[in-house]
C-alpha cells in the first residue's frame, strides 16, 4: 500500500477522512442489503445524529416530531414489536443529544454558575443510576437496556440548560408543542370512532383489554394491549395549567382564551382515565393557590368551575362503562388502587407494589435497601433479575417501587430532589422575573411538578415510555433555559 500514497498524501485529512469512511460504507452497506426497516431506521437515525451534531437543535425538531407525533401511533397501524425498536431511532438521537450537552458543560465551565441546582441534582441522578448499575451488574442486556429505558430523553434536559439557544428557537417550540395539544383532540375522535369499535368486538380474546384505553393521541396506543391515555391526559392538563397561567397574567386574550381550554380539554371526556378527577383539581389548586387569601371570590368561581368539569369528566366516564355500574366501579377502583386486589392481571396493585418491596427488604442487607440492585433489575418485560423472581406480581406497575428495586431508597429520594428543587427555581423566577410570560410558565411549571410528582405513584411512563418522557424532560430543560435567562438579564 505505500507505494499508493505518498507520506504527504497519508497526512492529508482527507485522505484521512476517505480511510476512516470505508469501514462505515461496509457497514451502511451491509444494514441496507438487509432490506430490514429496522436496522435501516437505526442506521438513519446514526448518520443524522452524526452529521447534526452542530446542529443539536435539529436533533430536538426530530425528537420532538418522531417522538410525539409518529412513534405513538405506529403500532395501531404496524406489528407492536416491530413499532416499539423502532423508537430506539428515537432514542439514539436523545443520547447524541445528552452526548452534545455534556460536550458543552465540560467545555464551558462559565456556564456552570448559571446552571440551576435541580440540573446538578438530574446529573448527579445519571452517574448515581450508571454507578449502581456498575456494581450491581448483572448483565450487558439488563444494563443497556435499563439506561436506555431511563434516560433516552435527558439529554433535553442538559440541551436545553447549556446550549446557546435563543428566545426565536424557543418560541417555534412553544407553537410547536401547542400544535402537539391541539392535535390531540382529532386523533383522539378518530381512534374513539375506528378503533375502539374493533377493540369492543375482539375483546373476549383479550380479558384484560380494556378499548377505551385506545383513545391516547399521539402518545401510545396499541390494537390489543392497553395505550398511554393516561400519560394524554396528564400532558393536556399540564399545557391547559399553562394557558390558565398565561391567562391570569393577562397575556392570553378571552377569545383564544376559551377556544383554546374547549381543544385542550375535549380529549379528557373521550378517554377512561379515571386520574383525570384528581389531576385536574390538583393542577387548579397549586395553580391558583395565591388567590385563596387575595382574591377569594374570584377563585370560589373558578375552582367551582373546573370542579363542574371533573364532575362531567367522571359522568362520561361512568357512561363508557356500562359493564359495571357506579357501585362496583368505585368499589373496583378502591380495591386495586389501596387494597389488596391485584392491578390488571397482576398479583400488586399501586399501593401493595410499595409495600411488597418493603416486606422483602432485609436487615442483614442494607445495601439493597439503600442502593437498590441496578438498572432494568425490576423490569418485568425483560426479565430483570429481580422480576424474575415475581412473575405476574407487577413489581414494576409504577415509577416508584421501581426506583426503589433498581435504585433504592437514595434513588428514590435523589429523584425527589431533582422535584423539589425545580420547585424552588420556579418559586424564584416567580418572586424575581419582571417578564409577566415567565413568571406565568413558572407557575405553570410548579403545577406540573405536582403532577409529576403525582405521576410516580401513578404510573411507570415517567421512566420508560419515550413520549412521556420527552414532556416530563422539555419541562425541566425549559425551566433551566428560562433560569439561565432570568440570570443573564440580572446582569
Amino acid at each position: 500500500m505505500n507505494y499508493l500514497f505518498t507520506s504527504a498524501d497519508r497526512a492529508n485529512p482527507t485522505f484521512i477522512l476517505l480511510i476512516l469512511s470505508i469501514p462505515f460504507a461496509l457497514f451502511f452497506g451491509l444494514v441496507a442489503v438487509t432490506a430490514n426497516p429496522l436496522l435501516i431506521g437505526f442506521a438513519i437515525a446514526l448518520i443524522l445524529g452524526f452529521a447534526l451534531l452542530a446542529k443539536p437543535d435539529w436533533i430536538i425538531w426530530l425528537i420532538l416530531t418522531f417522538g410525539l407525533m409518529i412513534t405513538g401511533i405506529l403500532p395501531l397501524y404496524i406489528h407492536e414489536g416491530l413499532a416499539a425498536r423502532s423508537a430506539w431511532s428515537v432514542s439514539i438521537l436523545g443520547f447524541f443529544l445528552l452526548s452534545v450537552g455534556f460536550l458543552k458543560i465540560f467545555s464551558t465551565p462559565r456556564i456552570h454558575k448559571e446552571t440551576p441546582a435541580f440540573v446538578w441534582f438530574a446529573l448527579l441522578f445519571f452517574i448515581y443510576a450508571i454507578s449502581t448499575s456498575l456494581a450491581n451488574w448483572h448483565s450487558s442486556g439488563e444494563f443497556f437496556g435499563g439506561v436506555k429505558r431511563y434516560f433516552q430523553m435527558w439529554g433535553i434536559i442538559f440541551a436545553l440548560c447549556w446550549l446557546s439557544l435563543d428566545e426565536q428557537k424557543m418560541q417555534r417550540w412553544r407553537v410547536y408543542m401547542l400544535c402537539i395539544a391541539v392535535i390531540q383532540l382529532p386523533l383522539a375522535i378518530y381512534q374513539l370512532i375506528t378503533w375502539v369499535p374493533f377493540r369492543e368486538s375482539i375483546k373476549s380474546a383479550y380479558p384484560n383489554m380494556v378499548p377505551i384505553d385506545v383513545v391516547a393521541g399521539t402518545f401510545g396506543s396499541s390494537t390489543t394491549g392497553g395505550g398511554a391515555s393516561a400519560e394524554m391526559a396528564t400532558f393536556l392538563i399540564i399545557f391547559l395549567g399553562f394557558v390558565l397561567a398565561r391567562r391570569m397574567e393577562k397575556i392570553v386574550p378571552g377569545k383564544q382564551f376559551i377556544l383554546l381550554v374547549s381543544i385542550i380539554m375535549a380529549p379528557l371526556f373521550l378517554g377512561e382515565t379515571k386520574a383525570v378527577m384528581l389531576m385536574l383539581p390538583l393542577m387548579f389548586m397549586v395553580l391558583y393557590r395565591h388567590k385563596i387569601m387575595s382574591q377569594f371570590r374570584y377563585w370560589l368561581l373558578s375552582f367551582t368551575m373546573i370542579m363542574l368539569i371533573t364532575i362531567a369528566a367522571g359522568y362520561t366516564y361512568l357512561s363508557v362503562m356500562p359493564e359495571k355500574n357506579r357501585e362496583a366501579l368505585i368499589s373496583d377502583t378502591i380495591e386495586y388502587n389501596f387494597l389488596d386486589k391485584g392491578y390488571g392481571g397482576y398479583y400488586l396493585n399501586r399501593t401493595t407494589a410499595i409495600t411488597f418491596w418493603a416486606q422483602k427488604q432485609q436487615v442483614g442487607n442494607p445495601i439493597a435497601f439503600i442502593f437498590g440492585n441496578g438498572l432494568g433489575a425490576s423490569h418485568s418485560a425483560t426479565q430483570g433479575h429481580i422480576a424474575v423472581h415475581y412473575p405476574g406480581y407487577g413489581i414494576d406497575l409504577t415509577a416508584v417501587p421501581t426506583l426503589l428495586w433498581d435504585l433504592g431508597l437514595a434513588g428514590f429520594l435523589l429523584f425527589l430532589a431533582i422535584l423539589i428543587s425545580a420547585w424552588r427555581c420556579a418559586s424564584r423566577l416567580i418572586r424575581e422575573s419582571s417578564s409577566a410570560i415567565v413568571r406565568a410558565d413558572a407557575k405553570a411549571i410548579q403545577a406540573a411538578l405536582t403532577l409529576f410528582a403525582f405521576y410516580l405513584f401513578y404510573r411507570i411512563g415517567i421512566l420508560e415510555l419515550l413520549s412521556f418522557q420527552i414532556v416530563f424532560t422539555l419541562l425541566l430543560g425549559y425551566l433551566a433555559w428560562l433560569y439561565r435567562q432570568h440570570l443573564q438579564t440580572e446582569r
